[in-house]
């Protein structure tokens, strides 16, 4: 199952200076070397110029990544930041499922395309006796914010006179299909919505786009307005005029909370949104297709055995190599790129931090081989049912900056045991469980 909404209740191409992002330095560069298994010659060069902390690291990992609560179909790869060595690799080209790591490229190409600063607008206009609520691919809109969309526009009516109004809602943003290829039946309304360009955060509902105006519709009643016959969908009139508007939190910011917490729907909307803002159709494979264009084309990651199917994750359909997903967290700490991308890695849950999805109410970093990774580890989680991968960045033992990027399928063991297993190998990265 998919872990996105509830916790458990127990338990390198170019060389570039250290960066420092909020309170922990980050640093990182793109990964260019191949493979161990594709190129063993450079692999022993690259050993060769390993320090004696991360020949440590190195061989620890390679036993480590044998831990049978990994199963066989396991990829990794470590690089040093600010020298572009690579650390250590394991079958690090091989494409598997990599479930929420793929709201990393989700997240650079929606800050990319349409910039840090950017918000998304819900509006309501009115005309001939109807209030259409337009959507605007906003997944952060809360009750709250409807109530203040009520309140203008029945000011607005009142000062013209009117006292009742018939409600609609406006979707026609983001067209159809609403759920992706590699999708299961059981991921939704729980873990994921069918996508929209209207909903209300937090409504796990099949129609989030009626849900939003029913919801408004009550909020039109409890202050005066009569609302005659139900809630139905229907094109904002040319002639209509706007009686209110919001504008939602700056797009750095709610990249960071899709992060954190592994918002789905969030993760969905934002791959809409950027495919509008690279000028392409507001479906998934527009949105896909914008992604790929700015990993590519802007940035020059490797697109080798890329298949991206979502902005979340949750396709069963997608593959991605551990190698590109290291590279892309690679651009988030590039210098060149901080006013854009920085806040992704901003957005990286830290291990042992309550209120993200490496904290303890989701039993991550609580042994005694991880525990000492706590407060040290930024790594984007992912799970779907076989499949879990973790990608994020620590300072080892040298006092250098290294990227990770471990990603397992098909382990039999329970996830549980598995995800701790994955946080072993982040702590060995760090260099506290040596």
């Amino acid at each position: 199952m998919p872990s996105s909404r509830k916790p458990r209740t127990m338990r390198p191409s170019l060389r570039r200076a250290l960066v420092i992002v909020a309170t922990v330095p980050l640093a990182a560069t793109m990964l260019t070397a191949p493979s161990a298994a594709a190129d063993p010659a450079a692999a022993q060069r690259s050993t060769a110029e390993l320090d004696r902390d991360e020949r440590k690291m190195a061989r620890n990992l390679d036993i480590r990544i044998r831990d049978r609560r990994l199963g066989g179909r396991v990829s990794g790869v470590v690089i040093d930041a600010a020298s572009d060595r690579r650390i250590w690799g394991h079958h690090a080209a091989t494409a598997l499922m990599p479930a929420s790591n793929v709201k990393l490229a989700t997240a650079v190409g929606a800050l990319t395309v349409l910039g840090p600063d950017h918000r998304f607008t819900t509006k309501v206009v009115h005309g001939s006796g109807t209030l259409t609520l337009v959507g605007g691919g906003d997944h952060t809109l809360t009750t709250r914010d409807l109530g203040a969309l009520a309140k203008d526009a029945v000011a607005s009516l009142k000062r013209a006179g009117v006292t009742s109004v018939r409600v609609r809602v406006d979707g026609r943003l983001f067209p159809r299909p609403t759920r992706a290829t590699g999708w299961k039946r059981g991921y939704y309304p729980g873990e994921v919505t069918p996508v929209r360009a209207l909903a209300v955060a937090g409504h796990d509902v099949m129609d989030t786009s009626l849900d939003a105006g029913q919801v408004f519709a009550r909020l039109l009643a409890q202050r005066g307005v009569t609302v005659t016959g139900g809630v139905n969908r229907g094109a904002a009139g040319a002639r209509d005029v706007t009686v209110g508007q919001h504008r939602s939190a700056k797009l750095s910011r709610i990249v960071r909370r899709m992060l954190k917490v592994s918002d789905n729907d969030i993760a969905e909307s934002l791959l809409r949104m950027t495919a509008l803002g690279a000028g392409r159709p507001a479906t998934f494979e527009g949105g896909t297709a914008a992604v790929r264009t700015v990993l590519s084309g802007t940035y020059g990651v490797s697109l080798a055995n890329f298949r991206m199917y979502d902005g979340s994750g949750l396709s069963r359909a997608t593959r991605i190599p551990a190698q590109t997903l290291a590279e892309i967290l690679d651009l988030t700490v590039d210098p060149r790129h901080s006013r854009t991308l920085k806040h992704v890695a901003d957005g990286l849950p830290v291990a042992g931090q309550r209120g993200a999805t490496l904290g303890p109410e989701w039993g991550r970093f609580d042994t005694a081989a991880s525990r000492c990774a706590v407060g040290k580890v930024r790594a984007k989680t992912g799970t779907l049912t076989g499949a879990i991968a973790l990608s994020g960045m620590t300072k080892a033992q040298d006092g250098r900056w290294k990227v990770f990027s471990f990603v397992e399928n098909g382990s039999p063991a329970n996830p549980s045991a598995t995800k701790d297993a994955l946080d072993g190998l982040a702590a060995t990265v760090n260099g506290c469980w040596a």
